[in-house]
């Protein structure tokens, strides 16, 4: 029988595998077309997402054939979208088109940096994203984009709280655990 953590971390890069996949696909199709945009633009989309699966939830019905599953892995690959645009961003590097091998890098990195962060949340908080319901997990997304809306507003600066991409982290760790429950209740 594997423990609480081993089946974490099975669940976990299987989740986070079928995000990469979409990504990397999309990159494929696209080119890197979401180097254009702002991080305020890109942090858009990531409400335009997360606010499509709280209304879906508070109204009970859907128009759109899209899936809240694809709602979340939005959430998380917009995430690292994000996080490679501030990245390149603080390079000064203002190229729109990234090759394939950098972009699968840049991805990966993040990946690596995000699982880290949830292995030591989970270590601390003993897996209780596990008894939380779905529509927290959207919340907790939607909590930190308007987190970092405000420090938008403040030019990216905080006085005591984690930065922008510490939410970003997070957010993506909200997905994937979302992710997870979905899997588990089909």
């Amino acid at each position: 029988m594997e423990s609480g953590i081993e089946k974490t971390i099975q669940q976990y890069d299987e989740a986070f595998s079928k995000c990469r996949k979409i990504f990397i696909t999309k990159v494929r199709d696209y080119g890197t077309s979401w180097r254009i945009l702002r991080l305020s633009s890109v942090i858009d989309q990531l409400y335009i997402k997360a606010k499509r699966i709280r209304t879906i939830d508070e109204r009970g019905i859907q128009k759109i054939g899209d899936s809240i599953e694809d709602e979340f892995i939005g959430c998380l690959n917009y995430s690292i979208i994000a996080l490679i645009q501030i990245e390149l961003k603080e390079e000064n590097n203002e190229t729109i088109e990234l090759d394939f091998e950098t972009v699968e890098q840049l991805y990966n990195k993040y990946y690596n940096d995000i699982k880290e962060l949830m292995l030591a949340k989970n270590h601390d908080y003993g897996e209780a994203w596990r008894d939380m319901r779905m529509a927290s997990f959207t919340d907790m997304i939607l909590t930190r984009l308007y987190r970092i809306k405000q420090m938008e507003e403040n030019q990216g600066q905080s006085e005591i709280s984690e930065g922008i991409d510490a939410n970003l982290k997070d957010i993506a760790n909200y997905a994937i655990f979302a992710l997870i429950q979905l899997s588990e209740n089909t």
